[in-house]
């Protein structure tokens, strides 16, 4: 039987107020039985705003941009490559526009400037970040659509989808696109060995989204590295009919960076990609129904984690 919008946003609340580790006051509870969802109450805890449902098209205007970008500057987007500061340079004018505060960095590697982007949203506690990142870099060899514009773009949609709705959240936001992962997660290293261990500890988590976009895939990966933050995703696509594997790529990604310094980290991945690392991992690799699950997943983790309200004077439940 169909939840209603109501219980609905009443489990996202409880969910998140679970993830968050806040107290449920005596009262709240919620009940199922027979498909039948109940909610009693919850008192004196935050309302909880659950995502937009995202349409993939938005996210697919980003891939043809990277896919431009790669066709304008030698087929690739890869470290040290005019590609890849386009590709930068692309990003960082969204989310000025969009009024996130960004944050360009710059790194030396192989004789190459690199460079890291990140975003702070302008809500929240700055002593608690909720982190989502991805790999901006291709290789060499092709535009890296899959891996690892796919991602890129997931994350961009989700912050631009958070200034649409000019998200309030405990917790604050940041978004990181980061430089030469393909080289062996360099911009990723680079940023956390540059941060003081006093500004480590404001990161509560961090997500990563890493090749989000294959063809043809009907079941996603979820990042074992953290039980709670596993636990979100696979409810989250539980909930959509979607089925999950559990997914260790160990120190092959930029989660790695975080994970080495005791941040909690988790991420989702997509299906297998017979264009791996290869020239044609271009726009056609990637489906765009397959980037709209990954952009929503990717909300859900931002709204969830951060603890999402709703701004004053919208309802609580419709």
């Amino acid at each position: 039987m169909p939840v209603t919008r109501t219980a609905s946003r009443a489990l996202t609340a409880l969910t998140t107020v679970a993830l968050l580790g806040l107290p449920l006051a005596p009262s709240a509870s919620a009940e199922s039985s027979l498909g039948h969802i109940r909610t009693a109450s919850i008192v004196n805890s935050p309302i909880y705003a659950a995502p937009p449902d995202i349409p993939a098209e938005n996210v697919m205007a980003h891939m043809r941009e990277f896919q431009a970008i790669a066709d304008r500057n030698g087929g690739t987007r890869a470290h040290g490559r005019p590609g890849y500061k386009a590709s930068v340079d692309f990003v960082k004018a969204k989310l000025d526009a969009a009024g996130f505060r960004t944050t360009l960095q710059s790194f030396t590697h192989n004789g190459a400037t690199g460079w890291n982007l990140t975003a702070d949203w302008t809500s929240g506690d700055a002593n608690q970040i909720v982190f989502l990142g991805a790999h901006l870099d291709s290789v060499t060899a092709g535009p890296g659509m899959n891996d690892n514009a796919s991602g890129s773009a997931a994350a961009l949609e989700t912050a631009l989808a958070v200034s649409r709705a000019k998200l309030v959240t405990q917790k604050k936001l940041r978004f990181g696109w980061w430089g030469a992962e393909e080289l062996g997660l360099i911009g990723s290293r680079y940023y956390v060995n540059s941060l003081p261990a006093a500004e480590r500890t404001k990161i509560k988590s961090y997500l990563n989204f890493d090749m989000v976009g294959a063809r043809n895939t009907t079941t996603w990966g979820v990042y074992n590295d953290n039980a709670a933050i596993a636990q979100m995703f696979q409810a989250y696509f539980r909930g959509k009919g979607i089925p999950t594997r559990s997914m260790n790529i160990g120190g092959r990604s930029d989660h790695a960076s975080f994970s080495r310094v005791g941040i909690p980290v988790g991420g989702i991945g997509s299906g297998s990609d017979p264009c791996y690392h290869q020239r044609c991992d271009t726009i056609t690799n990637v489906a765009a129904n397959v980037m709209g699950v990954a952009t929503n997943a990717a909300a859900h983790g931002a709204w969830t984690l951060a603890g999402a309200t709703f701004a004053a004077g919208e309802p609580a439940a419709a």
